[in-house]
């Protein structure tokens, strides 16, 4: 690995803190980049990478230089960064690393050093617009110091409570603090409360807020097309290459972002709509990695994701068993996401991911308790996957899920053994 990345790496031992003094100096030595073009930044709890990917690929059709920044990366921290669908490239991103170790006085922390590299880089690049999905939270978190032409908060529901605080009105408030004055937001939340807060901050600062149900509509057909009612704008019979029913709700945000952007003089045709909906590819969401047998990756990491996920799987999915490789982060609550997850599972083998925030596969355990009889600890993730090789049949399902860091390793190692594969025949 080179030098620079594994400084880079190194910034992980700083931890999470959550405040704009030292990412807004940095930005400032390095002549403030993200002034220099527009931007749509995207916050929620879930479905904030998928609408980003979406807007993005829309954008990109278009034929628009855009910019995508999102996290955390699945196998390689270049996905973070992308211009026009394409990640940055390793020797660029080394140099860039080199630039902002030159300007980074105070410590800063990971994610703000990868959030100054991705806006340096767009800046270089000379991108017109770029689509910014929130690390964690809103008013603190480093992304925020863009002036967004549209904010977009997905959903909220409890997360990083130890950071965003115990109650769904505070994570609204955290979230809702992407909102700018005299700003647009659109949401798909739908809890009251949610929206009430979110209603109340843009009242203050004097916004615009646009929610998906009231103001922008989308139907469903029975062939899997739908159709979206905005706000100055329709479309019929779009299809979505992005597989499960909730990804309908990220791409009517996505369409909503376009609706709004006509207005502040980004005009897309509805041809680049059409395409960017057909084309896009988001990785580690109901993504299907084998067909022998089926294994399907998902990075659902909180009970609302995992309740999604599992909706998808009934829905979109038949099989005769269902097994489930499952890993999660300390931080997250797992006793909900298990809660949920093992009435569809017939078999559960728990695992950790190879990361210092991964769950015990004990404390995993412990959340089991009623199931019991179903249940395997493997703590190793690459063995886990290989256990649940060796106990699907033909027509059963492997589902692997709980946090993306379990995602992205399982990617990595099933990659390399299909290259293998591949290299023997």
């Amino acid at each position: 690995m080179h030098h620079s990345l594994e400084y880079l790496e190194g910034l992980k031992k700083r931890g999470i803190h959550l405040s704009l003094g030292p990412i807004s100096r940095l930005l400032d030595r390095l002549g403030n980049p993200q002034d220099e073009y527009k931007t749509v930044l995207i916050g929620g709890t879930n479905g904030k990478g998928s609408t980003a990917a979406v807007l993005s690929s829309i954008l990109a059709k278009e034929g628009v230089q855009v910019g995508l920044y999102t996290s955390p990366h699945l196998c390689d921290f270049r996905e973070r960064i992308r211009v026009n669908g394409r990640m940055i490239e390793e020797e660029m991103l080394c140099s860039l690393i080199d630039k902002v170790r030159e300007k980074a006085i105070e410590d800063v922390t990971y994610f703000e050093y990868a959030t100054a590299l991705a806006f340096l880089y767009f800046s270089q690049c000379r991108v017109d617009i770029a689509v910014v999905e929130v690390g964690m939270g809103g008013r603190l978190d480093a992304t925020n110091l863009v002036s967004p032409e549209v904010s977009i908060i997905t959903n909220i529901s409890l997360e990083h409570q130890e950071y965003l605080g115990g109650d769904l009105e505070s994570i609204a408030r955290e979230k809702g603090g992407i909102i700018k004055k005299g700003g647009i937001c659109i949401t798909a939340a739908t809890r009251r409360r949610v929206i009430d807060t979110l209603e109340g901050i843009c009242r203050q600062r004097g916004a615009g807020l646009y929610r998906i149900g009231r103001d922008i509509r989308v139907r469903m057909s029975a062939k899997g097309s739908f159709s979206y009612y905005g706000i100055n704008k329709r479309y019929n019979g779009l299809t979505l290459s992005l597989t499960g029913r909730h990804q309908i709700a990220n791409a009517a945000l996505a369409l909503a972002a376009v609706d709004l952007l006509a207005g502040k003089g980004v005009n897309i045709r509805d041809t680049s709509v059409i395409e960017g909906l057909r084309c896009v590819r988001w990785e580690g969401r109901l993504e299907i990695i084998s067909h022998d047998p089926r294994i399907v990756l998902d990075g659902a990491h909180n009970p609302a994701g995992i309740s999604v996920l599992c909706n998808a799987l009934v829905a979109d999915f038949s099989y005769r068993r269902l097994i489930f490789v499952f890993g999660a982060l300390r931080d997250k609550d797992y006793f909900g996401m298990l809660k949920r997850l093992l009435p569809l599972a017939d078999i559960l083998i728990l695992t950790r991911p190879k990361e210092e925030r991964a769950a015990p596969v004990e404390d995993l355990l412990s959340a089991t308790a009623p199931y019991h009889d179903h249940v395997e600890v493997i703590g190793n993730s690459e063995e886990a996957l290989a256990r649940a090789r060796s106990l699907a049949g033909g027509d059963d399902l492997i589902c692997v899920t709980g946090s993306l860091y379990l995602v992205g390793e399982i990617k990595r190692t099933a990659t390399a053994r299909e290259l293998e594969r591949q290299k023997k025949e």
